[in-house]
């Protein structure tokens, strides 16, 4: 049984979710449900960033506290992820006194150990607000390639970046050109692990292309010393005399929630979080032994592959990241999701209309795991129709009913067909091989071309007429349909879950794991229902129409 450790972005509490954000997050719920499934002790951690600088501009701008403000949303968050059925270890947020505690021990172990050091530089300084600006605070033009940017990093080139590099600076509340004045900080001496962080990434398995490129073009460029707190008034405290009203700055305490996290879940069940970071890396996948995953998008791709591990090989002695699945982006009708002109599609909005087990496995089926891709309604819909209700959910409809119908609601005697054994031990190995690797996608595929073949065998073996020609051969024909349900009802868990509930309650089965699961003949068929309902095609102009109207009235 080896430990796995699956750390999970941490959405800022500055709004609602949207699915391109949501997109980049749910590869975690997926490895979770895998990994347990397969016997692995799995700790699944994340948690809203209460002390991100998008939340302090949106709690200024509505006029409340940066603590009020992230309570709405991270209770949203929290609903949330229970109506799609994620399975967290623990979801926390960072305004916590664990995490608080946390954050300052690593602080002072990177102080102690050599690798922060005390720095004046100019920074931007709005007058008209009478206050330093944070990175987000400040917006101008990226120097490298001239779109519109952030003061911490481009979205468009991935640069990332200091305020007083932007051209054109302006400051974010108030629209003022900000000037710059002398201010002290500590900075983290992120240049000096140049050599173990190349190392490292040269010697990584398990990244994704996008890590692996960002990751080798930072390093080529050589990477630069980044500060380490900044003036600000919501955030945690530097714990080091004649730094008062100077936090910690978020780049380094947003990652540092991973451990946060895990050290809060070890204090509240009696766990230990020690058997999930004080691992040899060099020993990972052994039995025992850990393996750390972290899932994220492709914006906080040098957080992960340097920032982090520049953080734990500062502090010593902790487990490094293994495996970095960042996705890349999605649009929406294809046009970037945009909060501030509205045109996004809200995660609890989603949730308001549609089964959660759709919206799962659109994002995995047509989400952007190797390449930008795009959420358009009519997709959606079609994908619904066509996957989940046409092949799955008539798979499982035609063969349980004809039962009903024929057998009286019994599962008959039969004999399973020796191909479809073989069938499984390959499905369960290579659906394994595929999710370990960060292959969602694939995996997802994998199983629905055999839920394809099973909807040709029901066709090819025509139980409606051996029912009345030979009715042992449709006995055969039917249990050898409930033993492939019974696995699907495995094998497709982690994907899409509350459906694979529905097939449990159906055939009375135990919890989903990763092995061949039968069903004895002579089982009672349960509770027989639909698994998925057809949407009206009509709803696709009408979903489009609603989108329109929301930008319109932002």
């Amino acid at each position: 049984m080896s430990n796995i450790f699956i750390g999970g972005a941490w959405p800022y509490a500055n709004g609602s979710l949207h699915l391109g954000r949501l997109a980049s997050i749910l590869p975690g719920d997926i490895l979770a449900r895998y990994h347990r499934a397969k016997g692995d002790r799995v700790l699944y951690v994340s948690g809203s960033d209460c002390h991100g600088t998008p939340v302090a501009v949106q709690a200024a701008k509505e006029g409340v506290t940066p603590g009020e403000f992230a309570d709405r949303y991270h209770e949203e968050f929290v609903e949330c992820f229970g109506k799609l059925g994620f399975t967290y270890d623990l979801y926390t947020r960072t305004d916590q006194e664990t995490h608080h505690t946390v954050v300052r021990e690593l602080f002072l172990k990177l102080l102690d150990n050599g690798h922060l050091y005390k720095k004046t530089t100019l920074q931007c300084y709005c007058e008209q607000d009478q206050r330093f600006l944070p990175d987000r605070y400040v917006e101008g033009t990226c120097p490298v390639c001239g779109q519109q940017a952030r003061g911490d990093q481009c979205d468009y080139c991935s640069t990332l970046l200091d305020p007083s590099d932007l051209l054109d600076r302006s400051c974010k509340i108030c629209g003022t050109p900000p000037v710059l004045r002398p201010t002290e900080h500590y900075y983290l001496s992120l240049s000096s692990f140049q050599k173990e962080l190349a190392d490292y990434a040269a010697s990584s398995q398990g990244w994704r292309d996008n890590a692996v490129r960002l990751t080798q073009r930072y390093l080529q460029e050589g990477l630069q010393d980044r500060a380490a707190t900044r003036d600000l008034d919501w955030g945690v405290d530097v714990p080091v005399d004649g730094f008062t009203g100077k936090k910690i700055y978020v780049w380094i305490e947003a990652v540092s929630g991973y451990l946060s996290a895990s050290k809060q879940w070890a204090a509240e069940t009696g766990n230990r979080w020690e058997d999930f970071w004080l691992e040899n890396r060099d020993s990972i996948d052994e039995d025992g032994k850990t393996t750390a995953y972290y899932v994220h998008g492709k914006d906080n791709v040098p957080f992960h592959s340097l920032i982090w591990p520049g953080i734990l090989l500062g502090a010593g002695g902790l487990h490094l990241p293994d495996r970095l699945f960042a996705c890349e982006y999605m649009t929406l009708e294809g046009q970037k999701f945009s909060t501030s002109r509205n045109w996004a599609v809200w995660v609890p909005d989603i949730l308001s209309r549609y089964q959660p087990d759709s919206i799962r496995y659109f994002l995995i089926a047509n989400g952007p795991e190797k390449r930008d891709t795009d959420f358009s309604w009519r997709e959606f819909i079609h994908s619904h129709n066509g996957e989940l209700l046409g092949a799955f959910g008539n798979f499982v409809n035609r063969s349980l009913a004809f039962i009903n119908k024929a057998f009286g609601g019994y599962v008959p005697d039969g004999i399973l067909e020796p191909k479809w054994r073989a069938n499984f031990d390959n499905l369960y190995a290579e659906a394994g091989r595929l999710i370990e690797s960060g292959r969602f996608k694939e995996a997802l595929e994998f199983i629905f071309g055999y839920i394809r073949q099973a909807n040709k065998y029901f066709d090819e073996q025509k139980p409606w007429l051996q029912i009345k020609e030979d009715r042992n051969a449709c006995g055969d024909t039917l249990y050898t349909c409930v033993q492939i349900i019974a696995n699907l009802a495995n094998l497709l868990n982690p994907f899409i879950p509350f459906s694979c509930d529905e097939l449990r309650t159906f055939l009375s089965l135990d919890e989903a794991g990763w092995q061949q699961s039968s069903v004895p003949a002579g089982q009672t068929i349960n509770e027989l229902k639909l698994l998925f309902e057809r949407i009206d095609t009509v709803r696709i102009e009408e979903e489009t129409a609603r989108l329109e109207s929301q930008m319109l009235s932002n």
